[in-house]
């Protein structure tokens, strides 16, 4: 079975900080560009980091630089989302995806595999 499982998510007060990984079964994170996406109710889903696994290139979103970091455990078939100085407007489910680096595609599009997600409330 393909899946992606989130985890780490939970209440945490403003300035405070939260790990979120995602792991993968079925198949092997080393060919991909893994991202994390966050969804508010009622809005569309928001790319916040992404890493390509090919090559370690990350992008962050510009309201989460300096704060959010993403590394990859290829050993452990994991990625995580580092999430310091958390703000309330950072509340949302967070959920990672994976897609396939190729020529023609070489960013996290959300295309491929999705997780379920995980929420992450930050309280002001």
């Amino acid at each position: 079975e393909v899946q992606l499982v989130e985890s780490g998510g939970g209440l945490v007060p403003a300035g405070g900080s939260l790990r979120l990984s995602c792991t993968a079964s079925g198949f092997t994170l080393d060919d991909y560009a893994i991202g994390w996406f966050r969804q508010v109710s009622g809005e569309r889903h928001e790319l916040v980091a992404c890493i390509r696994n090919t090559d370690g290139y990350t992008w962050y979103r510009d309201s989460v630089k300096g704060r959010f970091t993403m590394s990859s455990d290829i050993s452990k078939n994991t990625v995580a989302l580092q999430m310091n100085s958390l703000k309330p407007e950072d509340t949302a489910v967070y959920s990672c995806t994976a897609d396939v680096v190729s020529s023609a595609r070489q960013f996290c599009f959300g295309v491929g595999h999705w997780g379920k997600g995980t929420l992450v409330t930050v309280s002001s």
